[in-house]
């Protein structure tokens, strides 16, 4: 008798169990193989034709799967299973790839500029036509650059400044000077150039260099930036300056309140109080001047008003729309074209635009 149940157990096991059984190892085995071919991935993200297999594994034992379910959650497999009743089609998940010829030119842009970060690399694309999310470039980059790039300094300005810069941006002028050793005969020497920034267009006029910044000469440079803020149509009412004691503190004061503009003077050991201005002459010593060595006056001033014309007229701003003369508003963005780059600076400085169609 009890063999004969034995043996009624075992055709029983074959037919109803064993089936459901193996099913269920092989759907183990299947989300094993998903997750072996992920093993970096901060997310799983089954593939259609994935999904599909553990449907189809799954309908050996009813899709009871709760109990062994952990590539996805149990309301998403659900989802597949509702979807599949109704004849939806799977779809891969995420964002459509973006083009070969998009990354080729991304990864062309990083490698020819090694100092350009994503937002700089988001703002030349959209001179070319081509719009990209930084967030999209920046993750491209890792994979182009696989050794971060050191991120700035943190630290916030105190609000109440903050507010004060962003209320009146349009009228705003910030200045300070900056140095470059030239190689004379009589040694090395420190040549002195002023700066003066519109923070709300981020244009850029530069004093030419000299050995001997003055309060004559300091004086002089900001009649030629009172011109040319003139010229630029800009009505400037506030011009942020440092406390360097080559700035003639009673002269310049009553010459820009003859202009109409207050001179602000930041706190003492506070170089974040003026950080436009800090900001363009890192940017000039990092991408242009570091990378030079002078012999003359002649020549820093040549290199200096080279790079500032670029910085002018052809360089996206990211804190203005990524905008530069280039990018008029209204003006339509051409994207037919071949893409070609104009070299300055001995290829220092490289412009992209397209060609004419």
């Amino acid at each position: 008798m009890a063999a004969h149940f034995l043996v009624l157990f075992h055709l029983f096991a074959e037919r109803f169990l064993m089936p459901r059984y193996n099913a269920r190892l092989r759907f183990l085995e299947v989300q094993l193989e998903i997750l072996r071919a992920r093993i970096d991935a901060e997310r799983i993200v089954p593939t259609p034709a994935e999904r599909d297999q553990l449907l189809a594994v799954g309908a050996g034992f009813d899709h009871q799967v709760t109990d062994i379910l952990f590539v996805v959650l149990p309301r998403t497999y659900r989802r597949w299973l509702l979807d599949r009743s109704k004849g939806k089609k799977q779809k891969a998940a995420g964002r459509p790839p973006i083009a070969q010829e998009i990354r080729d030119l991304v990864a062309r842009l990083a490698r020819e500029n090694a100092a350009w970060g994503y937002r700089r690399i988001v703002g030349e694309l959209k001179k070319l036509g081509i719009v990209l999310a930084p967030a999209t470039v920046s993750r491209m980059l890792k994979e182009f650059r696989p050794t971060p790039r050191p991120s700035k300094g943190g630290g916030t300005q105190p609000i109440p400044w903050q507010q004060f810069i962003a209320a009146n941006m349009e009228s705003l002028i910030a200045c300070d000077f900056f140095t470059k050793p030239i190689l004379t005969w009589r040694g090395r020497v420190e040549a002195h150039v002023l700066a003066f920034i519109h923070l709300g267009s981020r244009r850029v006029f530069l004093s030419p260099p000299t050995f001997h910044p003055t309060h004559d000469w300091v004086m002089q440079q900001n009649r030629n930036a009172a011109m040319w803020l003139q010229d630029e149509g800009v009505e400037p009412r506030f011009l942020i300056r440092d406390r360097d004691c080559k700035f003639p503190k009673e002269a310049m004061k009553e010459f820009w309140k003859s202009e109409g503009a207050e001179v602000i003077q930041i706190p003492a050991k506070s170089p974040k109080a003026n950080a436009f201005a800090e900001a363009f002459i890192g940017s000039l010593k990092r991408e242009c001047l570091n990378h030079f060595v002078c012999l003359s006056e002649w020549q820093l001033h040549h290199i200096v008003q080279t790079w500032v014309e670029h910085y002018n007229t052809e360089r996206p701003h990211r804190g203005v729309g990524m905008a530069n003369e280039v990018l008029e508003p209204g003006v339509r963005v051409q994207t037919i074209g071949e893409i070609q780059c104009r070299q300055k600076l001995g290829g220092l400085i490289r412009e992209y635009h397209r060609e004419a169609a």
